[in-house]
């Protein structure tokens, strides 16, 4: 009886092992494609759930088809010649109806091999039509034709983006060197531009200040033609009105009758 229940157990074990072998599993957000080793991979796609094979013959190929990001840096050269960095991140995926095509010609390492080198290959291209100045000046307009660029090139290999934005923009040495010497280059033109206004401002005060100079001392001269002495004459008196008013005011100061002598009592 025992070695009957055994047998039954073995023939169970036996049975679900088969069984397990002749199913798989696809997860949400994944598709699989099945590889037959008679007729090759077949185009039938397969969603998420449960579904079966045939064991030892068929392989299912389970492809992540839910939108990943990815990061690309590259190192190219501006139309100016300046060494440029960039680092573009790029959100792609792939419908399932192109899946049998990028498993035939490219493989499941698909975003290893086809990205890096499109992205390479678009970005060299479009930096080489801008100036190290306009890829700062100009961005969105990089950017808009780096994305159509891209766009394009992608869909050839059966890759869709989602996005496509630059994260990282710098420059070599040499054009931080050549930003550095314009910014001082600049700051001595605005230096010797305020000197020059400057000395041309003082220049025009000097000339003003000759002028109503000039003309104080000709409105002088026409009044002392008309009034010939008499605004000399008038000067002196008030002149002599302010100096016999200070001495007026002093005590050691004594007065001389103009037409008549004083006699003094000197001892003979």
């Amino acid at each position: 009886m025992a070695s009957k229940a055994s047998a039954i157990l073995g023939f169970g074990a036996i049975g679900i092992g088969a069984i397990s072998q002749c199913l798989y599993n696809v997860d949400p957000g994944e598709a699989a494609i099945i590889f037959d080793k008679f007729v090759g991979v077949k185009s039938n796609v397969y969603g998420e759930g449960t579904h079966m094979k045939i064991p030892f013959i068929q392989e299912p190929i389970i492809f992540d088809i839910k939108s990943r990001p990815r990061s690309v840096p590259v190192t190219t050269g501006s139309k100016d010649l300046q060494t440029v960095n960039l680092t573009l991140r790029i959100l792609f995926f792939f419908y399932d109806t192109v899946m049998t095509l990028i498993y035939t010609n490219i493989g499941l390492d698909f975003d290893e091999r086809i990205l890096p080198s499109i992205v390479d290959e678009v970005l060299k291209s479009v930096v080489a039509k801008y100036d190290a100045s306009e890829l700062i000046t100009q961005r969105d307009a990089v950017s808009n034709n780096v994305a159509d660029d891209l766009t394009n090139r992608a869909e050839t290999f059966g890759i869709f983006l989602d996005d496509i934005s630059i994260t990282h923009l710098t420059f070599g040495s040499d054009f931080a060197r050549a930003v550095e010497s314009k910014q001082v280059a600049q700051q001595e033109a605005e230096r010797s531009r305020y000197f020059v206004e400057k000395a041309e401002f003082e220049k025009k005060a000097a000339i003003t200040s000759a002028e109503g100079d000039a003309e104080a001392a000709k409105m002088l001269s026409d009044a002392f033609d008309k009034v010939g002495d008499s605004l000399i004459e008038l000067r002196k008196m008030e002149a002599a009105e302010d100096i016999a008013a200070n001495l007026a005011g002093s005590r050691n100061v004594v007065y001389l009758p103009k037409d008549k002598g004083m006699l003094l009592n000197l001892p003979a």
